[in-house]
């Protein structure tokens, strides 16, 4: 498993769509619940979307926008409407605007960190550079013009597969912008990561970890740095905290998680897991899910 893949299934991301119909009328969309994590995606005609000081544009059928932390902003449609907004089913007769809307949430605290390097929204265009979108947008629809057992269930899954190709997206075109993403496309630290991933109970070393790179131990450390804004053992530590939350919610004993990521010792563990998320490792296992 690559390490984007794995951090996405440490994090257990899970997608509620809140709103999937057609909108017709003189309508109005405002923000759902601020500061959660959402998107809006048109997926028949297209919108206007405001987002005061940030941007201001048209959202066409397939197009996506991400709100990592979700801010005040309106939709409304193209051009002048007539009569009371109504919210009907696809099949409806009649024109109107379908609007997709989903709360996404992450059942690991880390995924803050995650969050946390994203811009505060970003727009994903329908294009051919970005083919998933259509595909995408091609099963939804046709669960949501011919909604039948597990329809809704099925809508869930799919936009949990639009945020994540959503995030991928955007890690491999913004490769220069500072944080944890970035490494995981960086031509020369993807794989340093993957090793990590793969083995976080190794002993690691700065030494190490640049003869992973194939880098001198200096320019390693100032290349990640620069990419990511941490030190690479900084990293290291963090990965292996997100792996032991993950592992304990999953009813691993302390002792089994504290070998499993690399700790000799059961109370060293435990202090940097408590360091890293203010409670105990001891805690988090009690209340698995």
């Amino acid at each position: 498993m690559d390490a984007f893949s794995e951090l996405i299934r440490v994090f257990r991301l899970k997608v509620t769509i809140y709103h999937n119909a057609k909108v017709c009328g003189d309508w109005l969309i405002r923000e759902h619940s601020q500061s959660n994590t959402c998107f809006h995606m048109a997926t028949l005609g297209a919108c206007e979307l405001e987002v005061p000081g940030h941007l201001s544009c048209i959202l066409n059928a397939g197009d996506l926008v991400i709100f990592p932390r979700e801010l005040p902003h309106k939709m409304v449609p193209v051009g002048q409407q007539v009569g009371p907004q109504q919210h009907k089913k696809y099949s409806a007769p009649g024109s109107g605007v379908g609007m997709l809307c989903g709360q996404v949430m992450f059942e690991h605290s880390g995924s803050q960190k995650l969050l946390g390097v994203l811009p505060p929204v970003f727009v994903v265009s329908n294009s051919s550079q970005t083919p998933w979108l259509k595909h995408l947008l091609d099963l939804i629809l046709e669960e949501s013009f011919h909604p039948t057992s597990a329809s809704d269930e099925i809508v869930d899954r799919l936009s949990e597969l639009l945020f994540t190709y959503a995030l991928r997206d955007y890690f491999i075109h913004n490769p220069q912008e500072p944080g944890i993403l970035a490494l995981y496309g960086h031509p020369k630290l993807s794989k340093v990561i993957q090793a990590i991933h793969q083995q976080p109970n190794y002993p690691w070393t700065l030494e190490a970890l640049a003869s992973s790179a194939n880098q001198s131990r200096s320019t390693f450390a100032e290349t990640f740095k620069r990419a990511c804004g941490w030190t690479a053992m900084q990293y290291v530590t963090w990965w292996r905290m997100q792996l032991a939350w993950s592992k304990l919610r999953s009813g691993e004993s302390v002792a089994e998680v504290s070998e499993a990521v690399g700790y000799n010792s059961e109370a060293s563990f435990s202090r940097a897991f408590s360091k890293e998320f203010s409670v105990s490792a001891g805690k988090v296992r009690r209340h698995q899910d």
